[in-house]
């Protein structure tokens, strides 16, 4: 099995309709050989995620992800305050029929549950830890949403896909005349940052964790510096 790191604005897979755009599982089979995909993460989302370099590994973990088994822990930075500090998300979702490659929430949509617990509490942010039990399509993105809570510069779900520090210093921000602000993160503030899974063939149970990228380490330390 392979464990990797992935960068934000990487795909986890070969695109659909394009299966010449760089990404991951081609890359890794550059390297290693053929594997198999085991799970996904969205391509703006950065993080861990598994694959299998064997069709027995790969039978044996995608059978632990059916059964919802690993653990998968994700950090998400959110736009307003959570007014509980844990609490479970139950709303069932299904694909957008309006807008191609978006998910709403949905009674007739499948089962998705998501566990979240505050991380961290800022004036108009939160960081949440969220632990999924499902694995559906923007399932931690659209039950955040749906909690009136959308991730940090989500382009789909939140009201704006970048994030500025002029947003939080407000008139304490000064830039020269002739400046143009850049933003400080312009992808879903979401990172897979705890995998536990166990070892397809031992059975012995492994933990992997990878810490925040740069680009979510910023937003955190300006959050903590003007948010407040």
């Amino acid at each position: 099995m392979l464990v990797v790191n992935k960068a934000a604005g990487v795909l986890s897979i070969p695109d659909r309709y394009d299966p010449e755009k760089s990404n991951l599982q081609s890359l890794l089979s550059k390297q290693f050989g053929q594997i198999w995909t085991v799970h996904r993460i969205d391509k703006d989302t950065s993080g861990l995620i598994c694959f299998a370099k064997t069709e027995q590994a790969h039978k044996a973990l995608s059978q632990q992800f059916a059964a919802h088994e690993p653990q998968k822990i994700y950090l998400a930075i959110t736009n307003g305050q959570l007014s509980n500090d844990e609490g479970v998300i139950e709303h069932k979702l299904a694909q957008d029929p309006i807008k191609k490659g978006r998910v709403v929430v949905a009674a007739k949509g499948k089962v998705a549950i998501t566990h979240y617990q505050i991380a961290e509490r800022f004036g108009t942010h939160t960081a949440v830890q969220v632990q999924i039990k499902t694995g559906r399509t923007h399932q931690i993105r659209v039950h955040l949403q749906a909690l009136g809570h959308p991730i940090l510069a989500d382009p789909f779900y939140s009201p704006k896909p970048h994030f500025f520090v002029s947003s939080i210093k407000k008139k304490k921000y000064q830039k020269s005349k002739h400046s143009v602000e850049r933003p400080l993160l312009s992808r879903t503030a979401l990172h897979a940052f705890q995998l536990r899974i166990k070892h397809p063939m031992s059975g012995e149970e492994l933990n992997f964790e990878a810490s925040l990228p740069k680009d979510m380490r910023a937003v955190v330390n300006q959050l903590r510096k003007w948010d407040m």
